[in-house]
């Protein structure tokens, strides 16, 4: 077992009052392990009201004032210290005997174009192993499809696009490997959150949320993270859903400007 200190700073400029909708707290599923909460601040003090959404993230609901606010938040969080599990037995089911909630996962979705992609999924995948082994195959080429590069970021590049342009981020990575799973008949949903480097060698990039995915196999949610593609340590979801159009950090109804954007995520060593 381990802790790890989770948090971010966001500094918005503001030219009038905005309204925000942030989906920035450790999600309701890893409740059990929060040592210290990550309670959502601002500076200057704003009125905050929260609510869960469809997929269980607890979203902040605020008006920012014109000028510079600062949002963050600082917690512990109670990690396992152990890498993402790893079930290479895990099966897929059928269609047809798949649980009703679960199959929203298998739809395409805004970011994740399962029409556009399915004949090249079933000739890149049809032959390979089913279950795991098939995640794991789309984990593997989207690997070494996608070139990574912050400079790649674009807030409307789709799996069709990564597809094709070869690059992008994390996000981009997920969102390619989820819609191959949908293609091949496998539930998968976009998850965002922190992720530590623990067990990682040195040097390390800046801080950032991290972009990954679970697959729906043996009914159990299973996860995978075709950038990196190896079991990390230190993972703690903040939102899950069909892609990143419903897991935003914010969604801000007027016009703004991120000054500043700072993210941890580190193991608290004991004294």
């Amino acid at each position: 077992m381990s802790d790890l200190r989770v948090g971010f700073e966001l500094i918005y400029e503001c030219p009038q009052p905005t309204p925000m909708i942030l989906m920035l707290n450790v999600h309701s599923s890893r409740v059990a392990d929060v040592v210290v909460p990550d309670c959502v601040t601002t500076t200057p003090f704003v009125p905050i009201a929260f609510y869960y959404d469809a997929f269980g993230n607890r979203c902040s609901r605020l008006v920012a004032p014109s000028g510079e606010v600062r949002i963050s938040a600082d917690g512990v969080v109670r990690d396992s210290g152990l890498p993402d599990p790893v079930a290479e037995w895990a099966q897929q089911q059928p269609v047809q005997e798949l649980p009703q909630q679960v199959l929203v996962f298998l739809m395409g979705s805004r970011y994740c174009e399962t029409d556009k992609l399915s004949q090249t999924a079933w000739d890149l995948f049809g032959h390979s192993p089913t279950g795991w082994g098939r995640v794991q195959a789309i984990c593997d080429f989207v690997h070494r499809h996608v070139t990574f590069g912050y400079q790649y970021a674009n807030p409307t590049k789709s799996a069709w696009d990564v597809f094709n342009e070869g690059r992008g981020v994390c996000r981009d990575y997920a969102h390619l490997a989820v819609a191959f799973c949908r293609c091949m008949n496998i539930p998968a949903r976009y998850c965002t959150g922190y992720l530590s480097d623990i067990g990682t060698e040195p040097p390390y990039g800046p801080g950032d949320f991290a972009g990954w995915f679970e697959a729906y196999l043996g009914g159990h949610w299973y996860t995978f993270d075709p950038r990196n593609n190896v079991p990390r340590i230190g993972r703690v979801l903040m939102a899950q859903g069909r892609d990143a159009a419903d897991v935003p950090i914010s969604n801000t109804f007027g016009f703004n400007t991120l000054k500043s954007f700072k993210v941890w995520a580190d193991e608290v060593l004991p004294l």
